[in-house]
Formats: C-alpha cells, structure tokens, sequence
C-alpha cells in the first residue's frame, strides 16, 4: 500500500483483546506488501515494536487501543506516537492528574466543573502519552515530565530534554465515546484517516477498508 513521504495514515477500527496484534499485522503486511505471517516485530531499546529488518528511513508505526478500539499511526521518515481512550466517567480523574500529571494541570483539572474533568482529564492523558510514545520511551519516562496548557486544545509548554516547537500534536476525531491524540517530532504533514467503519466486517468483507473520509491538515506547531 502506498504512503506518501508527507503524509501520516491512520487506522481505526472496532477491536477487542482477544485479537492480540492481528489486526495490526495485517495493516503492517500490507505496507510492506507481504503477509500477516511474515511481518516480524521487534523491540527497541524502550520497548518501542518495529518492524524487523526495516531501515529507519522507511515506514515506522505506532498503535494503541482500548476495550472496544484500536489505532494505528504509519509514516516514512518519523517516528509516530499514538493513543486512544475510551471516554467514561472517571471518578478518580483528578486523584490520577495528582499522582502523575504537572501540578498546574491538576490545578487546571481541579477548577472544571466534574462534568467536565473526565474529558479534559483524557485530552491531557492522551496527548501526553502520544508525545512519550513518539519519544518511543512511553509512560515509564514520566508524564510529569511534559507540561500542557488546560482548555479544550492543550498545548506542549513544556517537554523535558526537547524542544516543544519541534513537535507536532494532533488531536484524533473518532467520535464522541473516544479521545485520542497524534504525535511525531517534525514538520507538518498531512493526515489521512482510514477504516472509519464503526460494525465488524462482514465475512469475506476486507476487514479494514480504506475509506478516507478527508485530510486533516496538520498543524503548524505543537497544538492538539
């Protein structure tokens, strides 16, 4: 399958544990223009998967998902970092900001109204796993450790050992049960979401079709 140098592609579909990494080697495979059986992963240094064998300057991925979805972010050239979270109403939203978030964004947590903290809570967790993830170090490295601006954008203010402006943030429209967020170290480039479907596939359907529904374009800068 083709992917432009300047453009990030990313998947989403209905998932569920049972299928363990399926479903992301077959996306893999068809990149690389093999089968499912013949793409190998291996960890990085942090743990980060890549593909076996393939130079740095070629496709890299990321993936997350959650109980009933799953992500996956592909590009040429960058490491991608992504996360989805199902959206519920996380009573213990601010117990969590005050064990691993920056304490100006727990203050900023503290002052919404509680209707409104689960969401706002996911929107910082999501960002902020995203950018740890592209850094490929994940959640051990800290989310402490990055700062965001509150509101309904938040902003990298802060991002220690990097510079904020040399990263990218994206937030990720999968509808209202979900958040998610992109993110890569570079410029701009433009982002084509596929399998947009919400039903599994029927059988002998192509489990995930490439059905674009727009590019989005990338910001300039590191807004979500």
């Amino acid at each position: 399958m083709h992917l432009d140098d300047d453009v990030v592609h990313v998947w989403h579909f209905p998932y569920a544990r049972a299928q363990g990494r399926t479903p992301l080697l077959e996306i893999l495979a068809r990149y690389v223009g093999s089968t499912t059986d013949e793409v190998r992963l291996v960890a990085g240094e942090h743990g980060r998967p890549r593909i076996a064998d393939a130079p740095a300057t070629t496709l890299d991925f990321n993936w997350s998902h959650c109980a009933d979805r799953a992500a996956v972010a592909l590009a040429r050239g960058l490491a991608p970092g992504i996360d989805i979270e199902r959206l519920d109403e996380r009573a213990n939203a601010l117990r969590l900001a005050q064990r691993y978030f920056h304490p100006a964004e727990t203050a900023a947590l503290a002052a919404l109204p509680a209707e409104e903290r689960a969401h706002a809570f996911l929107e910082l967790w999501t960002a902020k796993e995203a950018l740890l993830k592209a850094l490929g170090r994940g959640l051990a490295f800290g989310l402490h450790r990055l700062q965001m601006s509150g509101g309904p954008l938040p902003r990298l203010l802060a991002f220690e050992g990097e510079d904020p402006a040399a990263w990218q943030l994206q937030r990720l429209p999968l509808g209202d049960a979900h958040v998610a967020a992109l993110a890569w170290r570079g410029g701009p480039r433009k982002l084509i979401m596929c399998g947009a479907g919400t039903d599994p596939p029927a059988p002998g359907q192509d489990p995930y079709p490439v059905t674009p529904y727009g590019a989005i374009p990338a910001k300039a800068g590191p807004t979500a």
